[in-house]
């Protein structure tokens, strides 16, 4: 390990590239070069806190670490790019070493919440994308609920249901009426929304088929539209603190969803300049040049206070840091599947798991997907 921080320590005090570039192949190189070096640095900030680092901040690297494995088995068989896949497998190596120790510091500093969320910081749990599809505007949600008819504690309640990790020894796919009205309401924003797209996602990573899980993919075009019109929003304040963790979650997990108009050479350029460069985390900005707050009744819609946020003195953020990494790493497996252009990757319209939504009944349809009258 001693060796891998000499070697990202060297490799950072080269003079960096600039990072306004198009989507083109000529430039591939170098926007995959620009997003290895942010990587490396939040992998130092990683190595560095290990001991305070949350699970949900694990999550984020365990994410990359599959992303970066991906992308090493792309990138090996072309001369031209095997240095950065020798880089990308350097950096993934180094994270699968980090993460089997951090599980030595969850056990200690919140071992029910390991428990409970062990699988999704487990190797081979994410599973990367292989079919891409774009967001549908007309399932914009034409009204919002309000955010605290959401709670946290029930998200995790029924993410430990899906799991099978409770007390009562249960096996995974499990789905209460509770949890399916819950994660399946209508109108919903902010991180209630996020993580109702991770209970679909999780619930296709486990492979859980039956029942409601057979239209997963229609409630995950559902609530990706709805995150892209959010993850707009955002862009149209200025990228306002804190919608910053909101913004990268939506991109993380749409993005591992398969929807890669999630990846768009802006936004890749907005969080590339939101990383504190001399330690490599994403959090709040520093005080010179801070982005501004985000006005009180924006910051009811799209954000909420989380239980388990750990933000350090300087204003790093585990879970800033988490949502960036794997935002980040999902824009290096896009490029290197695709070769973009445009600012954004054009991609085949074909919806991963298509059959889930064949299998979506009209009512459903209309209780969780009625479209705007006019798009936008």
């Amino acid at each position: 390990m001693a060796r891998f921080r000499l070697l990202l320590l060297l490799l950072l005090a080269l003079p960096p590239q600039p990072s306004s570039l198009p989507w083109p192949d000529t430039a591939q190189g170098t926007m995959a070069g620009l997003i290895l070096t942010a990587l490396e640095k939040a992998t130092l900030f990683l190595e560095d806190r290990l001991p305070t680092i949350n699970l949900d901040g694990v999550v984020g690297f365990q994410v990359l670490e599959e992303q970066l494995k991906g992308v090493q088995g792309k990138w090996a068989s072309d001369p031209l790019l095997q240095p950065l896949s020798f880089r990308a497998g350097q950096l993934a190596n180094a994270l699968s070493a980090l993460l089997r120790k951090s599980i030595f510091y969850l056990k200690q500093s919140d071992p029910t919440y390991l428990r409970e969320f062990q699988p999704s910081i487990q190797p081979g749990f994410w599973k990367l994308p292989h079919a891409w599809t774009r967001t549908n505007a007309s399932l914009v949600y034409p009204w919002l609920e309000p955010l605290d008819s959401f709670s946290e504690e029930s998200s995790d309640a029924c993410l430990v249901q899906l799991l099978g990790t409770g007390t009562d020894s249960s096996q995974p796919c499990r789905l209460s009426n509770f949890c399916r009205t819950l994660m399946t309401k209508a109108g919903c924003s902010g991180y209630s929304l996020s993580h109702q797209l991770l209970y679909f996602l999780w619930a296709r990573m486990q492979g859980c088929t039956q029942g409601l899980f057979h239209q997963s993919q229609h409630y995950m075009d559902v609530f990706c539209a709805n995150m892209m019109e959010l993850n707009r929003r955002a862009e149209a304040m200025g990228y306002t603190y804190p919608t910053q963790d909101l913004f990268m979650e939506n991109i993380m997990f749409c993005g591992m969803a398969g929807f890669s108009d999630f990846y768009k050479l802006r936004w890749l350029e907005a969080i590339l300049s939101w990383q504190k460069p001399l330690v490599g985390c994403f959090g709040k900005p520093d005080a010179k040049g801070e982005l501004p707050e985000s006005p009180p009744h924006q910051q009811g819609i799209l954000r909420r206070v989380r239980r388990r946020e750990k933000l350090f003195t300087d204003g790093c953020s585990c879970h800033n840091t988490a949502t960036a990494v794997a935002a980040l790493g999902g824009f290096l497996y896009i490029l290197a599947e695709y070769h973009p252009d445009n600012g954004e990757p054009h991609l085949p319209t074909q919806s991963p798991e298509s059959n889930y939504q064949d299998g979506a009944t009209t009512l459903e349809m209309q209780r969780i997907g009625r479209p705007l009258g006019i798009s936008s």
